[in-house]
């Protein structure tokens, strides 16, 4: 047993994660990263998920951050965002430029700060066409840099790397996660929206699997 430091983002596949985490047995700590993003209804789920398994739950303020990101759909409020499958060219508008990389060296400095072993993030296979800080090559290169950054090396985990989403989708099924209280949308509104590149996604990860989707979509 190991101790973790989880970034929970109030989704999915993040939702998987901290489950598959302590199913592993571990002793759990999550993050959630505020940083300006178009909508906090992620960081509600996130704080809610955690409250759930009884996991101590951080959310880190770098909303003052906001502007280095630039114009796109996710942390910005003057673009649209895109609907349509991931693969679309369009889905490049929702990259947030070197987001995970600031959001992993957040939880690798929490991770120090409380003697933990490894930090964990939900990166999976479905991501890696659109968002280079989901690939592989990514998260070897800042593993090795959290082995280096403290006095006590910290690895990073991401057990989904080479899954797919409704694999993992399956994988929550099978530990229980209430994906019901999970959030997906890019947009924030009432309900999940059913068409923006999340969405669809999310629909599919069910679907692959002959799963139940308990998401209450407005279409």
């Amino acid at each position: 047993m190991a101790k973790v430091v989880a970034v929970v983002s109030g989704g999915m596949d993040s939702a998987t994660l901290l489950y598959h985490m302590l199913d592993a047995g571990h002793a759990c700590w999550a993050i959630s990263v505020d940083y300006g993003q178009r909508h906090v209804k992620e960081l509600d789920f996130a704080r809610q998920l955690c409250e759930g398994v009884n996991v101590p739950h951080l959310i880190a303020d770098l909303s003052a951050i906001n502007p280095i990101f630039g114009n796109n759909s996710l942390s910005g409020r003057e673009m649209e965002v895109p609907e349509g499958h991931y693969a679309e060219e369009s889905m490049k508008q929702t990259v947030v430029p070197n987001r995970n990389m600031i959001l992993l060296s957040v939880a690798i400095a929490w991770a120090a700060s409380n003697q933990c072993a490894a930090v964990a993030y939900g990166a999976h296979s479905g991501d890696h066409a659109i968002y280079p800080d989901c690939r592989p090559a990514f998260a070897d290169a800042m593993d090795a840099a959290a082995r280096l950054c403290d006095w006590n090396p910290i690895e990073l985990w991401r057990p989904f790397v080479h899954m797919d989403k409704g694999e993992i989708a399956k994988r929550g099924v099978q530990l229980g996660v209430p994906y019901e209280k999970t959030w997906t949308c890019y947009k924030g509104l009432e309900k999940h929206c059913g068409k923006c590149g999340a969405c669809v996604e999310r629909k599919e990860a069910f679907a692959a699997n002959g799963l139940i989707d308990p998401t209450d979509y407005a279409d």
